[in-house]
């Protein structure tokens, strides 16, 4: 039976490559009793033993440098970081030796690290567990980042990521850790994978969600939802809008975001993250390098604002909703 929601997902797709790989291990704070804060390695040291399912100390940095130790000696590390900002300790490790180490030696040691990140607000967290980090690690050569945002991609794109010889920071939307997918509008266009539960989902290749006419939105992971939302609300005006989940910011899938802004001429670009300097801003600028001469408005952009992750009782006001997003198509209608 094929889980039906992305904690059931990741679990499948964890409990899949512990079975299949002996190589595989997973460690992190209380993935191993406790089955993870969000339990999304629930029963996996029950299954595989303490040695495949690791609890470690309380020390990020300590973490990842025993998965890099691990990796180098021919093991596939599958971290857990328990929350976004609680991630910030093991960043030097991330960006000093597993973004570098294959290039650093000329291609003879890789770091095949897969590291999971619950990222994202909308669960009412407070300070230090809501963040988008998204855009450092995007920044960083060497690394793959990439965010399901359906059941079927959080089962298809971890397998690819443990798989993958490549180390890969798996971003996962806390806030919808116990959702389904939302109704309709999540089938990918024809010829595109759809991450079923056989199935590996391709590193490196966005998916249109929606088909449009009128205008496209840009998004991934927790912000897909607000988009779906959005462009079933846009109908009642007579707008047909497609929507665009990247799954994956590195690598960026050009030919499909750009195939989907040529045939609408316009484009917003969404995410939880602050604008300046996210990922949006890329976003923007590979369009407007690549498809200037199709654009009937400038590119627009719906993110978080510029601040601190709010407190919780605010943070309905900080993210992006449908309103912001259809306030944005608007202007896209008369910016010509």
């Amino acid at each position: 039976m094929s889980p039906t929601t992305m904690v059931g997902a990741l679990n499948a797709a964890l409990r899949d490559s512990l079975r299949d790989d002996p190589d595989v291990h997973v460690l992190g704070e209380d993935v191993g009793a406790l089955g993870g804060v969000f339990r999304v390695t629930d029963g996996l040291a029950a299954e595989f033993g303490a040695a495949r399912c690791l609890d470690t100390p309380l020390a990020e940095a300590g973490i990842l440098g025993t998965a890099i130790g691990m990796a180098m000696y021919g093991l596939r590390p599958v971290v857990e970081m328990q929350f976004d900002a609680f991630a910030y300790p093991a960043f030097e490790q991330l960006v000093s030796h597993v973004a570098k180490m294959r290039n650093r030696t000329g291609g003879r040691v890789g770091l095949p690290i897969t590291i999971r990140v619950p990222y994202g607000g909308g669960v009412g967290g407070v300070e230090h567990h809501s963040d988008s980090s998204e855009a450092y690690y995007a920044h960083t050569p060497g690394l793959h980042v990439v965010t399901p945002a359906t059941v079927a991609d959080g089962y298809g794109l971890l397998r690819a990521a443990i798989a993958s010889d490549d180390p890969v920071v798996f971003l996962e939307p806390k806030r919808l850790y116990w959702s389904a997918d939302p109704p309709g509008g999540t089938e990918p266009a024809a010829g595109a994978t759809s991450g079923a539960q056989d199935q590996v989902a391709p590193i490196g290749r966005a998916v249109v969600r929606r088909a449009g006419t009128s205008a496209t939105l840009i998004t991934y992971g927790p912000s897909l939802p607000i988009c779906l939302a959005a462009a079933q609300a846009a109908r009642a005006d007579g707008l047909d809008l497609a929507v665009v989940d990247l799954r994956s910011l590195v690598p960026f899938d050009d030919e499909t975001v750009c195939a989907a802004v040529r045939a609408t001429g316009r484009a917003v670009v969404v995410h939880e993250a602050s604008g300046f300097g996210g990922v949006g801003a890329e976003v923007a600028a590979r369009i407007g390098e690549q498809c200037f001469h199709h654009l009937a408005a400038p590119v627009l952009r719906v993110t978080g604002y510029d601040i601190p992750y709010p407190p919780p009782m605010l943070e309905k006001h900080h993210l992006p909703s449908v309103d912001r997003v259809l306030d944005a198509v608007a202007r896209l209608q008369w910016e010509q």
